[in-house]
């Protein structure tokens, strides 16, 4: 895909050197937006403008909306008002929202003096639900029908009306008052007589969501139901808009995107890696940093104050690293399996002492794993003393299982407190998991060996 990517973005910059605008239109118009988009990201900023130009007016506004924010800013910037008029008006509610809120204020200041009283009311509309909730990324141009239509004049107004709204394929039947009564499909419309009442044949077992619905669990619900389109209501069960499917994988992308920064300990960005600055990227990832580095200190703490044992056995210093990376590894294989676990709803709290029994079972089949082998290697390998391989056993055999169970336990409390489970995830359950793991270590020894 990348190289046919190149390929395009050469005969582009061919076509644009050569001057042959009237072939570059035709190729470009034979392009779908999201290829347009990406060529366009490529390319140098001063040929965006002309390049845009070129294009169709509505195949234009698909391919801006598919831009990253700062080519679109660029283009703005470059738009008379007619030009940025006529692509507003031809892109959907919800992605001129989404337009609003990326852009600067001077730049927002300038979409919304070129944009129609209707549709700055229907932004203002969307702009004022909470951030991440259902609110803020459906969108209000959906097909609405009434119960005692027939089947020819529902497809009469899909026809007048429906060329304005962001899908057609579900419509949503609703009463006077705009109460959510049921759906019907565009299949079911074309294969049923045209007489047929709508309230006759609609689906009255509607799934929705609230207003206030956070967004990843509807995007959720996507994936459970493989819905089109999902109706979303307010307090009243009013019917106030439609999250689409194209917006649903946006959010389930975005939401991946912040659990795996989250779970490498950096704070999340909206930008892409590479329109990402240096000292952007510094800020997301020094908070953490310093975070861990200084709860870190604990376990040099710890071994400071066993450090005069440590002196009459030495050889117990070489294991440490191996008890603590093996604890660290096993607690974040826990952590990992039960966030994905939290963020699919597949585990409840409810479920913690399941998953703890569970995880312990996991842990002593893993732990006798690695005892037995790194038994044979203390003995054949290392040629310690009994005594020590002993402990160095015995600690591993722990650490293995305090590791599995904090790691599973952790991002489950961290979800009943309304966090999110994505922080409880490797680097700092690997830092719990280390100063248990000096501790147990130094009891065994103390134990055994009498230090």
């Amino acid at each position: 895909m990348a190289d046919v990517q190149t390929s395009l973005y050469q005969v582009i910059q061919s076509l644009l050197e050569s001057k042959k605008y009237s072939t570059l239109r035709d190729m470009l118009s034979t392009l779908n937006p999201v290829d347009i988009a990406a060529v366009f990201q490529d390319l140098p900023e001063l040929s965006l403008p002309l390049l845009f130009r070129l294009l169709p007016k509505e195949l234009a506004a698909d391919a801006f909306v598919e831009m990253d924010e700062d080519a679109q800013e660029l283009l703005i910037k470059g738009f008379s008002d007619r030009e940025l008029k006529d692509v507003v008006n031809e892109l959907y509610v919800d992605d001129a929202v989404d337009l609003v809120e990326e852009m600067p204020a001077s730049v927002v200041k300038r979409i919304l003096q070129q944009t129609s009283p209707d549709m700055r009311k229907m932004i203002n509309e969307i702009l004022k639900y909470p951030e991440d909730s259902a609110g803020s990324i459906m969108t209000i141009e959906y097909v609405s029908l009434r119960p005692k239509m027939t089947v020819d004049e529902a497809l009469q107004r899909i026809r007048r009306t429906g060329v304005d709204k962001e899908t057609i394929y579900t419509c949503y039947v609703t009463s006077e008052d705009r109460r959510l009564l049921g759906i019907v499909t565009a299949k079911s419309l074309l294969l049923t007589p045209g007489d047929a009442r709508i309230e006759d044949i609609m689906e009255d077992n509607v799934i929705s969501v609230n207003t206030f619905t956070d967004q990843e669990q509807v995007a959720l619900m996507f994936n459970k139901y493989g819905f089109l389109a999902l109706p979303v209501v307010d307090q009243e069960d009013r019917l106030v808009g439609i999250v689409t499917v194209d917006d649903a994988i946006d959010v389930m992308t975005e939401e991946t995107t912040e659990d795996i920064e989250k779970m490498a300990a950096i704070v999340p960005s909206d930008k892409p890696y590479l329109k990402t600055g240096i000292f952007a990227t510094y800020r997301q990832r020094i908070p953490w940093l310093l975070i861990l580095m200084i709860s870190a200190t604990f376990t040099g703490l710890i071994i400071q104050s066993f450090e005069s044992a440590l002196a009459v056995v030495p050889a117990l210093i070489a294991f440490i690293p191996m008890l603590m990376d093996s604890g660290g590894n096993s607690g974040s294989q826990a952590s990992v399996t039960v966030i994905r676990g939290l963020s699919l709803n597949e585990i409840e709290f409810s479920d913690l002492p399941r998953v703890l029994w569970k995880e312990f079972r996991v842990a002593i089949l893993c732990s006798a794993t690695l005892v037995a082998a790194n038994f044979v290697k203390l003995l054949l390998i290392d040629r310690v003393s009994l005594q020590v391989d002993l402990v160095v056993c015995l600690t591993l055999f722990c650490v293995i299982i305090i590791a599995k169970l904090v790691g599973c336990s952790l991002p489950m409390f961290a979800k009943k407190l309304k966090l999110d489970p994505a922080v409880m995830a490797s680097p700092f359950i690997t830092t719990i998991v280390d100063a248990l793991a000096l501790l147990t270590y130094f009891a065994i020894a103390a134990t055994i060996i009498g230090l």
